[in-house]
């Protein structure tokens, strides 16, 4: 690398230059010529497989002359740095990921703002991204869109936030693990509502890509058999809803056949209150008290769970 060029390093400067570089997210073809040459003139590498970024490297027929330092999840902190020191010292540091862009629900953030605090030049080298491929490839608005990375792994945070985005208007990007799939959908769908539009994009840009598209509850049935392979789901925004009078009579009804009907679906029953007296624009204790009216009259339970 040398900072004079587009690709840079440091032509004599006293810091060296970070450069964030993007790997393919499948077919090694994917990468431009500008990774291959700048993977060629690495003196360091930050990655976060050793092996992938060497088996890359060879199937670009690209020979690795740099240092190559493992920068995974578990040690980033101190890894990071290390790196700085290196950078500090003037010497460039090239970061790849696995896959995709470096901080993006993968290592890197870490090393970018520290670098940039200390004034250390900071630049890209772009490539594939599974966020933007998904968001072409769905059939779903990406006109507006937010990135949730991958959602929690325990079931009440995981509820929580799905609470929490279910009025969320714009197109939503997750990362799931094929194992968490089906539960994944199934609790959008309890919080968003089984209609939702979604889309599941696996395996991108690779021998057995396949788009799944359907409504939530559709692609919950259809995960239960098992998926396999990196996942990229894409979820609807929410619909704009038609103004209600707030707090009316009508309008409290119509949230607590929603919240019913939410609950029937899998999702608990105080995440489905959070989220539909969000979206309908009803404070959130009328509609829990209605919610336990109904269900006194219908059951003679207690308050909602």
């Amino acid at each position: 690398m040398d900072s004079g060029t587009d690709d840079g390093t440091s032509g004599g400067g006293v810091a060296g230059l970070l450069l964030i570089a993007a790997a393919p997210i499948g077919r090694p073809d994917d990468a431009s010529p500008r990774l291959a040459a700048a993977l060629g003139a690495a003196r360091i590498i930050a990655a976060e497989d050793t092996r992938r970024v060497r088996r890359l490297a060879a199937a670009l027929g690209v020979p690795l002359t740099a240092r190559i330092i493992s920068y995974y999840d578990d040690v980033e902190t101190p890894r990071a740095a290390l790196l700085l020191a290196e950078l500090q010292g003037g010497r460039d540091v090239l970061l790849i990921t696995d896959a995709g862009m470096p901080g993006v629900s993968d290592p890197g953030y870490r090393i970018v703002a520290a670098a940039a605090a200390a004034g250390i030049r900071v630049s890209v080298l772009p490539g594939p991204s599974a966020v933007t491929a998904a968001l072409a490839i769905c059939g779903l608005p990406s006109d507006r869109f937010c990135f949730e990375g991958f959602p929690p792994r325990k079931p009440g945070e995981r509820a929580r936030r799905f609470a929490e985005l279910a009025a969320e208007p714009r197109t939503l990007v997750f990362f799931e693990s094929p194992r968490r799939l089906g539960v994944t959908l199934a609790g959008l769908a309890g919080a968003f509502g089984p209609d939702r539009r979604a889309a599941v994009c696996r395996e991108l840009t690779k021998t057995h890509e396949e788009v799944r598209r359907g409504t939530l509850a559709e692609l919950a049935g259809w995960a239960t058999a098992g998926v396999l392979g990196e996942i990229t789901l894409v979820v609807a925004g929410a619909p704009a809803r038609p103004a209600t009078v707030t707090g009316s009579a009508e309008a409290v009804a119509d949230a607590v056949a929603e919240v019913a009907a939410r609950v029937r679906s899998g999702s608990h029953r105080n995440a489905a209150i959070t989220a539909v007296a969000k979206e309908r624009g009803l404070p959130r204790a009328a509609v829990y008290d209605a919610v336990a009216r109904s269900r006194k009259a219908s059951r003679g339970g207690g308050p909602p769970r």
